[in-house]
């Protein structure tokens, strides 16, 4: 029998009983054209729906039934097909964090690429449009056919709401049975592509006969082709401002044949407007040399090797990564540098485009659909070598990758909490040993899971103790605020801290102001019955805005006005407790009013631009105070800032996660590193209630040591990363005694499969329980935690997804939501 061509593809359906390698065949005419990480349209399900899909992998098999095989019908955009590389990634990450092959490649994927079927509607050509009245319709008819005679075609989306409550599809039908009008399926993206009109001399005319045919009183005819001599093809934008010109004129002159209008697609530069001036690189200091050379000397061996640069804030680690990325370009290959906050890249961009110039890209999520593509169509055609970014730009699709950066990696930003639940560092790790490419990750506060790796040799640990411009770290002084409110101060500012801004305003030096809280009161209570405003749809307290004069859930986005009177028990004794930043800046506009202050947290970066706008501006010295969340206590670079205030340490201590001590120390440190970069000397003060804490008392001392030596000692005592792997898994539905029900059942089927194959089942499962938020957007949440020894990590998850795929082809959980993440950085 002959062997046919069939090609594997996951079609693009979020339903986990399509999550499988369907076969389609592959005709004669697309058989030269489809390869792996083709983009294709099939038909699908019992009504061959139209449907996109990713061919995962090409077969010849004589055992396949031909017969029953469908074809791809068609091939679409080949500039976004997928590597080989990428494509084994996908197949990787559904395997390592358990889900779905589709969602996986909706991460590699540019964002909004992703097609979307539309159904077209128009009249049939037969249709005679002045004699509609003599077709005896119905009125629902003659409402479309008024319609298609309005528009010429509509799509199915907008019949739907300009017919309101009618069945629209039953009249769709009955239409097309009388010939009516036709209906034609189109698929779209999101993104579309722009055009730019380019003006050029015709090529077929000498450039000095142009002028001798032109009029010597047409002057603008005359100007337009003396521009276009002098600075050859040019943008329409551009040839209008300069010469002052329309576009009858340059149509008049292309009806000459004297000039063309080209149609070219435009690049969307989120960073056009950036003013850099190429810089000669610095001269290195002792210790980044020793790091250049460290793991230069690695790169010409052509192989996987991970490092882990711990470098003491403003040790000048940015520069070392330049250094090493230099000199993988030289190589011909390319780079990725991943930073934990979309706040950075813009500070990054620039020292990047001072060194290398337009080969750098960004990938990040603050960035429009339209430019993102632009970015990743840039990278694929291999137009730029470096690439900078968020999270996401892990996936950027390079081919011939030498090295992939990722600063202060211990940052939690770097795991996904949305399905894939991936970890950056994990990606990383797979794409660099499938290019024998050097991994570089650097913290000044390492996560303990990566400097225990340092301590196994698993990674190759480089020391940089030393600020680049030989300034010592700044002094860190813990404010113990008991003791402020014994004294009568019932501030957020201690009499230090206040103290300290006064004196940094007189010395026309900057502050930095730190509270990991955002809103203006985090909750409302009444002080007579203990009432809580919380939030209808989720277990969760409302958090005060005071600018737009609202409540709001965090979680869910609901918003409604703050009670006057007790919702309870009708008094009026409702008082608003906590500090978020908004009020942390109202508080300084009231004991600072001279001073110019901004804020720099979720709320008022959601427009975009603003938050490159605020850094842009304190960087100028335009701002005295800037007050913000974590998105400022990391990676930004502000000479003139010689005051961090900490207004509320110990937030994180009180949150239920075994990394809160964590957190804390990383924190302070982190936000104390903004102080005294530049020649003037450094100051920190850090407010606290719990000022014996070590994770508070080894940031004080700027001593990461003393915290790991204390940390390494609970994580073993109770068994936590990275002596243990945790699989957290949360069941979701609208009724909460079915979620009781199966996250129970689904535990005892867990329990009993982990007997069978002999594993310790001592504290190894702990739930399902509650979550600790057990309700959000109207679904209830319990959730189950598993501990396990690394080695048995596998075994687990082989476990697991047996029960998930037996439940799932008997449909016991049609009803129930289960998110799995493994090795979690929130228990949430």
């Amino acid at each position: 029998m002959e062997k046919k061509n069939f090609a594997k593809i996951i079609v693009n359906n979020k339903s986990s009983k399509t999550d499988i390698e369907y076969t389609y065949g592959i005709s004669q005419k697309h058989k030269d054209e489809i390869k792996i990480g083709s983009r294709v349209i099939i038909p699908f399900g019992k009504g061959n729906k139209l449907i996109e899909g990713y061919v995962v992998d090409i077969i010849d098999s004589i055992h396949i039934d031909v017969s029953r095989v469908k074809y791809i019908q068609q091939i679409v955009h080949e500039d976004t097909a997928l590597s080989q590389e990428l494509i084994d990634l996908c197949r990787w990450m559904k395997e390592a964090y358990m889900c779905k092959f589709i969602d996986a490649i909706q991460c590699v994927m540019p964002t909004g690429t992703s097609l979307k079927l539309h159904k077209i509607i128009a009249l049939h050509d037969n249709v005679d449009k002045k004699k509609i009245e003599q077709y005896g319709l119905k009125d629902e008819e003659k409402i479309v056919i008024e319609c298609l005679l309005a528009r010429t075609s509509v799509t199915e989306e907008f019949l739907k709401r300009y017919m309101k409550e009618q069945d629209v599809r039953r009249v769709i039908e009955k239409l097309i049975e009388k010939n009516m009008i036709v209906l034609k399926h189109r698929f779209k993206s999101d993104v579309n592509v722009v055009y730019q009109k380019v003006i050029q001399l015709s090529p077929r005319i000498d450039k000095m006969d142009v002028l001798r045919q032109i009029n010597p009183r047409a002057k603008k005819q005359r100007e337009v082709v003396q521009y276009l001599i002098e600075n050859g093809s040019v943008v329409w934008s551009v040839l209008k401002t300069a010469v002052d010109v329309t576009l009858n004129t340059i149509y008049t002159l292309a009806e000459k044949n004297l000039i063309e209008i080209i149609e070219v697609e435009k690049r969307r530069d989120p960073y056009d407007d950036m003013n850099v001036i190429k810089k000669r690189p610095p001269i290195l200091t002792e210790e980044q040399n020793h790091a250049v050379k460290t793991i230069s000397s690695s790169m010409h061996k052509n192989t996987y090797k991970p490092f882990l640069i711990h470098g003491v804030t403003g040790s000048g680690k940015t520069e070392v990564y330049m250094e090493l990325i230099d000199l993988v370009i030289k190589e011909s290959k390319e780079a990725i540098v991943l930073l934990p906050e979309i706040s950075l890249t813009t500070q990054m961009i620039g020292r990047f485009k001072e060194r290398f110039g337009d080969i750098v890209a960004v990938l990040h999520s603050k960035l429009s659909l339209g430019e993102r593509y632009d970015e990743w169509h840039r990278i694929k055609e291999g137009q730029v070598k470096i690439v900078i970014g968020a999270r996401s730009a892990v996936f950027a699709p390079f081919e011939n990758l030498g090295i992939i950066v990722i600063d202060e990696e211990h940052e939690h930003t770097y795991k996904s909490e949305y399905s894939p639940k991936y970890h950056a560092i994990d990606v990383a790790k797979f794409r660099c040993q499938r290019n024998n490419a050097i991994l570089v990750l650097g913290s000044a506060t390492p996560s303990v899971e990566s400097y225990t790796k340092t301590l196994n040799q698993e990674y190759q640990r480089i020391d940089m103790l030393h600020r680049f411009n030989k300034n010592p770290l700044p002094s860190i002084e813990i404010v113990d605020m008991r003791e402020e409110l014994d004294e009568g101060n019932k501030s957020v500012f201690s009499k230090k801290l206040y103290e300290g801004i006064m004196d940094n305003l007189q010395k026309k030096e900057q502050t930095i102001l730190f509270l990991n809280r955002r809103g203006h009161s985090t909750f409302i209570s009444c002080r007579k019955c203990g009432y809580v405003v919380k939030c209808p749809h989720c277990e969760i307290s409302l958090t005060y805005h005071s600018g737009s004069h609202n409540v709001s859930c965090h979680y869910c986005g609901f918003r409604q006005k703050p009670p006057t009177i007790c919702p309870s028990c009708s008094s009026k004794y409702i008082k608003y407790f906590g500090a978020g930043t908004e009020k942390i800046e109202k508080l300084t506009q009231k004991y600072f009013p001279n001073a110019n202050i901004a804020r720099l947290d979720l709320d008022t970066t959601s427009k975009k631009g603003t938050m490159d706008k605020t850094i842009q501006n304190f960087k100028r010295g335009n701002i005295d105070i800037l007050i913000g969340t974590q998105m400022i206590a990391k990676g930004l670079d502000f000479p003139n800032v010689t005051l961090v205030g900490v207004i509320a340490a110990d937030t994180n201590l009180n949150l239920p996660d075994f990394r809160s001590a964590e957190r804390t120390f990383q924190l302070i440190t982190q936000v104390a590193g903004r102080s005294g970069r530049g020649n003037v000397f450094g100051k920190v003060i850090v407010q606290t209630y719990e000022p014996e804490h070590f994770s508070i008392t080894s940031a004080q001392r700027h001593d990461y040591i003393s915290f790991y030596n204390q940390e390494i000692l609970l994580r073993k005592e109770f068994f936590y990363p990275p002596y243990a792997s945790l699989v957290n898994i949360v069941f979701t539905g609208k009724k909460e005694e079915e979620v009781i029900q199966l996250s129970n059942d689904f535990a005892d089927k867990l329990k009993a499969k982990i007997i069978k194959y002999k594993l310790n089942i001592k504290d190894i499962i702990y739930g399902p329980h509650p979550a600790p938020l057990s309700k959000i957007k109207e679904k209830y949440r319990w959730q189950m935690i598993i501990k396990c020894k690394p080695v048995d990590q596998n075994t687990i998850q082989g476990i697991i997804n047996y029960i998930r795929f037996e439940s799932r082809e008997k449909d016991d959980y049609k009803n129930i939501h289960m998110s799995i993440d493994i090795n979690p950085f929130n228990m949430l």
